[in-house]
């Protein structure tokens, strides 16, 4: 277990018991669908602007140590709703369209939906789901109380049709259409329920599509139809760069809607936000100089961006340095809620609220897997652990000192090689689970 610590500001003079533990926040969670670590301009981009977003980072705590739980999306949501590695939940593998459309999150866990109803919370879920097909598996029998968007990994922005063709726009538990591009049927959405929730506290979860393929902003005409998989669509003639860029800019333009929303009510200082994105980028985005993208253990198919604000309680202007995975969200949102967890739970993540405020705080190893490739990071030590055609290959690096993992020293330090891979052998075992989609 190692101990991590944040840079600590001026403010950790301010005892935060000031705050009053009677008056629950309000809770918003923004998730993008494959934003790599680069791909907002507080995270180093040139080319795409996020003024909402850069703001949200430079008045909270910007982490630049936060991890999706897996290398793709229905991995990573699993582990936000269970509070779990993914693997536990049978989720370890995409949910597709194609092949898995009897298969969800089960509904015996414990989910995030539920966890916040029983502290108390008004709840939604507005966009993308991807932990189930069928209704029964639908978040409204999940723990929220409102659900608006789709269940697949992608749909057409316009015309609301995943890849296999299927129409997949679903008011609850039941597909009903509505005219609109899809980013901003999910702000307004958010918009709706923050007037209507105003008086209570509220858990939102916004899950968006973007910058997740297809491709489209709201000038791009949808193009897929129904009946027909992504194999027999019209093959789309954009600009992708630009088109990627304005999809990204788009989804900050609503945050910045939702925060005007919350001051125009006299909610912000009250409202916690946090931002992140479920996995690495596409070969459309940034990982911001870092090895690998969605699809690998390496550093850019896990590491993210990750935006903490909320003006009654956290610090502004901070940079957290300490790892935190979308596992810990669950605990941590539990925690911020005046909430609690009953040991039974078992959960993987841990409450990093005292980290977001500055304290050090002990970490156990992490772990990530996508396929047959495995990762273990214990303190600055990571084992990259590859599958090849041939043979396995095991990478050790020194993230402290070598956060782009170029410099391999399994060769140097066999005793951290040979303890690393007893620890990652052992969790594999410790996690898996048989199911239809675990890897």
């Amino acid at each position: 277990m190692v101990k991590l610590k944040t840079r600590i500001g001026s403010w950790a003079l301010l005892p935060w018991i000031a705050f009053a533990e009677t008056e629950k926040p309000n809770i918003i969670f923004i998730m993008a669908d494959d934003l790599g670590y680069g791909g907002l301009s507080c995270y180093g981009s040139k080319t795409i602007k996020t003024p909402h977003l850069d703001k949200l980072a430079s008045t909270g705590v910007k982490c630049i140590d936060f991890h999706s739980n897996g290398a793709v999306c229905s991995p990573t949501r699993a582990a936000l709703m269970t509070g779990r590695y993914q693997q536990r939940s049978g989720v370890g593998g995409v949910i597709t369209a194609k092949s898995h459309r009897d298969t969800g999150l089960p509904l015996k866990e414990w989910t995030l939906g539920e966890a916040m109803k029983e502290s108390g919370y008004a709840t939604a879920l507005f966009g993308k789901w991807h932990l189930g097909y069928p209704a029964k598996f639908n978040p409204i029998h999940q723990g929220f109380d409102e659900f608006e968007g789709f269940v697949s990994g992608n749909v057409d922005y316009h015309r609301h049709i995943d890849q296999e063709g299927y129409f997949d726009w679903w008011k609850r538990d039941k597909k009903e259409d509505e005219t609109g591009y899809l980013t901003d049927l999910i702000t307004e959405d958010a918009l709706s329920f923050i007037d209507r929730k105003k008086e209570k506290p509220f858990f939102l979860v916004l899950h968006h599509g973007a910058p997740h393929y297809p491709l489209q902003d709201r000038e791009t005409p949808g193009f897929r139809m129904i009946g027909k998989s992504n194999r027999d669509q019209p093959k789309q003639k954009v600009d992708r760069q630009a088109v990627y860029s304005k999809m990204v800019e788009i989804m900050d333009e609503g945050v910045g809607r939702i925060v005007s929303k919350l001051e125009e009510l006299d909610l912000r200082k009250n409202t916690l936000i946090v931002f992140c994105s479920d996995n690495g980028p596409a070969p459309d985005g940034s990982s911001g100089g870092l090895r690998g993208r969605k699809g690998q253990v390496f550093e850019g198919g896990h590491r993210v961006p990750g935006i903490f604000n909320w003006p009654g309680r956290l610090p502004k202007g901070e940079i957290c340095q300490v790892p935190i995975l979308t596992m810990d969200l669950l605990p941590t949102f539990v925690s911020m809620g005046g909430g609690k967890i009953e040991p039974k739970r078992k959960l993987d993540g841990i409450d990093v609220t005292k980290a977001l405020e500055g304290a050090a705080i002990a970490r156990t190893p992490l772990f990530w897997k996508h396929g047959g490739s495995l990762a273990v990071r214990d303190g600055d030590w990571k084992l990259v652990v590859t599958v090849g055609k041939k043979k396995k290959q095991f990478l050790l690096f020194n993230l402290a000192k070598d956060r782009n993992e170029t410099n391999n020293l399994s060769a140097k330090y066999p005793e951290v090689m040979g303890r690393l891979t007893l620890l990652v052998e052992q969790w594999v075992k410790d996690v898996t689970v048989e199911s239809p989609v675990s890897q």
